[in-house]
């Protein structure tokens, strides 16, 4: 069986529940995660070494706060106060496992299922093709000697919609905010990166990235985390949102994508 996870953010004990709950089963499940295995909660070291050593029975995509830690590690950023994250950047085998999470793809596309995980959405114009092109683009660069340069100019919230026209870091930047960042959009297709609220908290101006029309990839069955507000609702056609909070202190959640069955089990605190 295959099961999606939502994002654990550290959070390893409430993780190990949600595995018994499922009753997975490392010697046939598969499990993929839809990104931010770190940060805010407790565990982050003990969460990237357990699904690390999942071998080939996961698929991981990258979230803005894995790339946080990559950026952390390559000494491109200072950090934030609420970073949960110097155990792993002290760790013996902290080497091992930022490589390791270095070569995690931003995109995971499965033709025998169908369905494509992100962590936060795409960009109403691409498409699969052209959303697996970009995605190679950072990956390539992320896995490069380039890695420190570009996470120094990872931050930030411009240019605030994709062209194929933008270069360098504007362009990377761009694509990487798509992938790992985006909720609301402007109708337009334009990114609005501050809003983080529930859907009818948002201005009426700001619809989310799903809901965009037209959308080139509103035929694919996505999969994605990143977005606790939503509470796991979408109310779209083949969009699956996995991020229910768990580090808020509301619940981990898991779909087992033969049948599309949700699993939950709730947080035992807030780590905000």
């Amino acid at each position: 069986m295959n099961y999606a996870i939502g994002d654990v953010q550290g959070c390893f004990s409430v993780l190990e529940r949600l595995l018994e709950h499922i009753q997975f089963d490392s010697s046939k499940d598969i499990l993929w995660f839809t990104g931010d295995l770190v940060n805010r909660g407790p565990q982050s070291l003990a969460t990237l070494r357990f699904i690390k050593n999942l071998g080939d029975q996961h698929h991981v995509v990258l979230g803005n706060h894995d790339l946080h830690l990559l950026a952390l590690s390559q000494h491109a950023h200072p950090g934030w106060k609420e970073d949960t994250l110097a155990e792993i950047l002290s760790a013996p085998d902290r080497d091992e496992l930022i490589q390791w999470l270095s070569r995690q793809p931003l995109l995971y596309h499965d033709n025998g299922s169908g369905f494509t995980m992100v962590h936060a959405g795409l960009a109403p114009s691409w498409d699969l093709w052209t959303a697996t092109r970009l995605a190679k683009e950072v990956e390539a660069v992320i896995r490069s000697d380039a890695a420190a340069e570009f996470f120094q100019h990872m931050y930030g919230n411009q240019p605030e919609q994709w062209s194929e026209q933008l270069q360098g870091f504007d362009r990377l930047r761009c694509i990487t905010n798509y992938f790992t960042r985006l909720r609301f959009c402007h109708r337009d297709g334009r990114l609005e990166l501050n809003s983080k609220g529930t859907l009818a908290s948002s201005s009426p101006d700001l619809i989310p990235w799903f809901e965009v029309k037209p959308r080139a990839n509103a035929n694919l069955k996505i999969i994605f985390g990143h977005w606790a507000a939503l509470g796991g609702v979408t109310n779209i056609l083949n969009t699956y949102a996995l991020d229910t909070g768990c580090v808020w202190g509301y619940k981990l959640t898991a779909m087992r994508l033969e049948d599309e069955k949700y699993f939950s089990v709730k947080a035992t605190r807030s780590f905000d």
